[in-house]
């Protein structure tokens, strides 16, 4: 896991300390009860602890129940997640060891941040096919912006910002590599084009206009994401050229 786990473990386990319960008077009772910590320490620490959270248990604000913080205390949705958080980052070295899978994990969170930022609020609430959308709108939006284009968008804008052409006035092109005249000059450019048209014809397309389709495994999402996020990197690193 691609995160610095004594760090995250000592943060989580600050928040518990803080959220933990003590009675209110002298008699116990099943009521709302207070926590040990101070409301601004504990706002303060949820700050980071549900980013925390999204890494660890991306999908933890509808999988873990929230029913007793309105019974109970506000916090104990946050409360119970931070624990199951706490015991994957303690657990899951020795379990990728013990089931023989030690293979590296993609993360979404450690994607481009044009791709995380257009999905995040989507996935963490589990519609996958619709995140993967906005991350290709927000790509889409984030080319016009560098580039100063809005007549065009998606395929055609990606066609002409990746032309070999030279630029020509509106229509300026993203370089991803100096102009040298060399067959790799053609290929590379040649290939963002391909690989954006791929991205929306066969991805972003279908998701958007495909009426009653089943919603994306998170894996499937996932691999979905990292076309954009790689597609969004090219666009984000390459030189204007407007002349």
């Amino acid at each position: 896991m691609n995160i610095d786990i004594v760090w995250a473990r000592d943060e989580l386990t600050n928040f518990l300390n803080l959220t933990n319960l003590r009675p209110t008077g002298p008699l116990v009772s099943t009521t709302r009860k207070a926590n040990y910590g101070t409301d601004s320490q504990i706002v303060a620490s949820a700050q980071v602890v549900e980013q925390i959270l999204d890494r660890v248990l991306p999908r933890w604000r509808t999988e873990v129940p929230d029913d007793r913080n309105k019974t109970v205390n506000r916090w104990c949705q946050h409360h119970e997640a931070a624990q199951r958080a706490d015991a994957v980052l303690l657990r899951d070295a020795e379990v990728r060891e013990r089931l023989g899978d030690d293979a590296p994990q993609l993360s979404a969170a450690a994607m481009h941040r044009w791709v995380w930022d257009g999905a995040r609020s989507l996935w963490g609430s589990g519609h996958f096919r619709e995140a993967v959308t906005a991350a290709a709108r927000k790509v889409n939006a984030e080319t016009q912006n560098k580039v100063a284009r809005r007549d065009v968008s998606e395929t055609a804008l990606f066609q002409s910002v990746f032309s070999k052409d030279a630029a020509k006035p509106g229509q300026p092109r993203l370089r991803l590599m100096a102009d040298d005249g060399s067959d790799t000059f053609r290929s590379v450019h040649r290939g963002a084009m391909s690989f954006a048209e791929g991205c929306f014809a066969g991805i972003r397309n279908p998701n958007s206009h495909e009426d009653g389709l089943p919603e994306l495994p998170e894996h499937e999402a996932l691999e979905q994401l990292a076309a954009f996020s790689v597609l969004a990197r090219w666009v984000d690193s390459a030189v204007l050229d407007a002349s």
